[in-house]
């Protein structure tokens, strides 16, 4: 029997821009969702022209917005509004990431839509929330990793907070959205009612954070976190060490340290004083580290390294550049590297969909839109003639492009 899409028949209003947004209902629309992109007129999502760029065609815009269908439309005309105003009467979900009180002064914010709608589900992205005492405050993806701490503890020891290096605030607080959106779907079939998914980017990075909140304070403040570089200054050994082509990184627990004094040809130091349990490896850990730096870096390759810790069921894994997982037998056998097509770029090669349901039928055949590729479409479903349409076109109230 053929298999249904998870999230058929679930209409969402996507009302979003750039990276965080478009992440919640790109996986929506991965799951099967039926996503209408609201793109304001007249020039649509800024990521449309954002980072690599070809043929007028934004790889990145073509990443986050498989799917979906696009309705370039000028909400603040009458006409326009009143288009939306149906689409969202129609729509189990709504997703914004607009700036603070950007649509509460449209009549959009989410106390007027629940009065309208009660059953709708209303999804708000921003920096800080919107019931935060900094919740005017601008917000970007660094500036939550600043604000959530992850810089303060990312970098060398002697130098500079560093960030991540990539988008890991924008696209965490999207999967929490997703998340939350899924909850509050259940939630309505047991009470009817809808509710609001209020994420903030920070919030969602501050929750990482798996020492540094509750180890001060259960040491005296005696033990803070700090900036540690690529060793752990919890652990040894564990961190990034030099291979004999890159590096490699090896966690060894409580458990796993006979077999990795096996793996590296010293059982000898299984029972050292100096390394006998944690506390001890972790007081010597710079000797440790010598241990194992020396160790690797002698091996005929890296492979070599694998092969010895992995004969011992040792954590480790070579630190591999994003490309290199293009054709790599994990990501390959996960369905992580997708080649995609598109009208303009052809064949994109993008991450796959990390959420995997055995019910869904896999992998959906999804386009990212032309800007108003929909529009007419789109207005047909809500009843509008084809002369409305274009009325509506003649007056810039939609509009469309060709990227």
């Amino acid at each position: 029997m053929e298999r249904a899409p998870t999230l058929d028949g679930v209409r969402v209003v996507d009302m979003t821009q750039y990276l965080a947004g478009p992440t919640v209902t790109r996986l929506l629309a991965e799951l099967g969702a039926d996503v209408v992109k609201i793109e304001q007129a007249p020039h649509g999502d800024p990521s449309r022209a954002y980072a690599v760029v070809n043929d007028g065609r934004s790889g990145y815009f073509v990443q986050q917005n498989r799917g979906k269908r696009s309705l370039c439309l000028d909400f603040d005309h009458p006409d326009g509004r009143a288009v939306l105003d149906a689409l969202i009467a129609r729509a189990d979900v709504l997703v914004e990431n607009y700036g603070p009180g950007v649509l509460d002064r449209r009549g959009l914010g989410w106390d007027a839509l629940h009065r309208r709608h009660p059953r709708l589900i209303v999804a708000s992205i921003s920096g800080y929330g919107r019931d935060s005492e900094y919740a005017d405050r601008a917000a970007f993806d660094l500036i939550a990793q600043a604000q959530s701490g992850i810089m303060y503890v990312t970098g060398a020891p002697d130098g500079p907070p560093m960030p991540v290096g990539t988008s890991i605030g924008d696209v965490n607080a999207g999967v929490h959205a997703a998340a939350g959106i899924g909850f509050a779907l259940y939630q309505r079939e047991r009470t009817g009612r809808g509710q609001h998914v209020d994420i903030s980017m920070v919030d969602a990075l501050f929750h990482m954070h798996e020492l540094a909140i509750q180890g001060p304070p259960l040491t005296g403040m005696r033990w803070r976190p700090t900036r540690a570089g690529h060793q752990s200054p919890v652990n040894a050994p564990m961190g990034a060490y030099p291979g004999p082509e890159g590096w490699i990184v090896v966690q060894v627990m409580e458990r796993q340290w006979p077999g990795f004094c096996r793996a590296i040809g010293r059982p000898e130091l299984e029972h050292d004083e100096r390394f006998a349990d944690l506390r001890g490896r972790h007081r010597n850990r710079r000797e440790l580290n010598g241990i194992v730096e020396e160790w690797t870096t002698a091996q005929a390759s890296d492979d070599a390294v694998i092969a010895a810790l992995e004969s011992e069921r040792v954590p480790c894994a070579k630190v591999i550049e994003p490309i290199a997982a293009v054709g790599h037998p994990h990501y390959e056998s996960r369905e992580m590297i997708r080649r995609v097509p598109d009208p303009i770029l052809g064949e994109v090669t993008i991450p796959g969909n990390p959420l995997r349901l055995s019910e869904h039928p896999g992998p959906l055949p999804l386009l990212a839109p032309l800007l108003g590729e929909h529009n007419a479409e789109v207005l047909a479903e809500l009843g509008y003639e084809a002369a409305d349409i274009d009325r509506l076109e003649a007056g810039g109230v939609i509009r469309s492009g060709e990227r």
